[in-house]
């Protein structure tokens, strides 16, 4: 393991106020979303929507990494340039999503567990020789009723760090993803109780299996009322309660926090990254930064729609959602970016 290039990769991904782009979509959520648009749920549509994203003109100015799935990984544009030629040109890393998904954990219904460890050094191996050179793995906790259990934490708190030390091992700086889901009622002091939890005992199995903190990224939630919670809280107390959990859980080594948007929309994601780095920014020790998914692609694909022809119109939306996301890192995102 050579812990100085993982270093190294990991501080390119949050430097120049850039993020990442959550592209790791499965084929089924992937199919999902298509369904929802009435757009073709073929591996033909997968990749030509998948190729508007990538040879977005302008891309790299505002994304630093994006994050492939494994189909995504072995794809083409339709000159038969393979994607991460075409990524790794524009100025942005190529990563890959590794688990390979939540399930149900045995005795803790209402609990998932994300499996994928299995095979996973030589999955990296490969990956490693395909270009990448970060992976991600996602773990989930349900807030609810007694949930989630120690048990529930502890398991998925072993899994990301056995799965981080192979990351390191193979050459990879891993993206490290416990997400507290806003799916409920929770108000956000539980939100920020959960999660602080998690992360406190993600960190102490980090430590276990010796992964360095310096050559990994931290995915986490932001710190959120449940979806259907009345009191939803200001940009500003979501902003509070969110740095204010980390800066007790997160080592002040990490280099870099990419935040999920979890479902939230994409001008409320901007909104209340910006609000952290007004307010906070220049007392962190590490950069506070966005790994979106559907906050940035949603926009593009609705306009796209499975057309063609309004590819160029879907790519202008995704670079704008880049380029407001990038200026919420700054601290100089404001809603009058959104009517440009």
């Amino acid at each position: 393991m050579n812990t100085q290039s993982l270093i190294d990769v990991a501080r390119k991904m949050v430097a120049d106020d850039r993020g990442l782009l959550a592209m790791d979509e499965s084929t089924s959520t992937c199919n999902k979303r298509f369904a929802g648009s009435g757009i073709p749920q073929t591996e033909e549509a997968r990749r030509a929507y998948r190729e508007l994203i990538v040879t977005t003109p302008g891309l790299g100015e505002s994304i630093s990494g994006a994050i492939l799935y494994d189909e995504t990984i072995r794809q083409q544009t339709k000159d038969g340039t393979p994607f991460v030629k075409v990524i790794t040109d524009a100025g942005i890393i190529p990563g890959i999503k590794v688990d390979i998904g939540a399930k149900d954990m045995a005795g803790h219904p209402g609990e998932r567990i994300t499996e994928g460890l299995d095979g996973l050094r030589a999955r990296l191996k490969e990956y490693f020789q395909m270009g990448a050179r970060f992976a991600k793995w996602r773990a989930v906790f349900a807030l609810g009723d007694g949930i989630p259990s120690r048990g529930c934490i502890e398991a998925n708190a072993q899994a990301l760090a056995r799965y981080a030390a192979l990351c390191q091992e193979a050459g990879l700086v891993p993206v490290v993803e416990p997400e507290v889901l806003m799916d409920g009622g929770h108000t956000l002091e539980r939100c920020r109780a959960v999660t602080e939890d998690v992360l406190w005992t993600v960190f102490n199995q980090l430590y276990t299996q010796r992964v360095a903190m310096e050559a990994l990224i931290l995915k986490p939630n932001m710190v959120l009322p449940g979806s259907t919670c009345p009191d939803q809280g200001t940009v500003d107390e979501v902003a509070d309660a969110t740095v204010r959990c980390l800066l007790r859980a997160v080592p002040a080594a990490v280099p870099g926090i990419t935040f999920l948007s979890g479902g939230q929309s994409a001008q409320l994601a901007s909104a209340r990254l910006n609000a952290m780095n007004v307010r906070f920014r220049s007392r962190l020790p590490w950069a506070l930064s966005f790994s979106f998914g559907r906050a940035i692609q949603q926009p593009a694909l609705e306009i796209w729609h499975g057309d063609r022809s309004r590819a160029s119109a879907a790519q202008q939306a995704l670079a704008h959602r880049a380029r407001c996301n990038r200026a919420a890192r700054r601290g100089d995102y404001n809603e009058t970016m959104e009517k440009t």
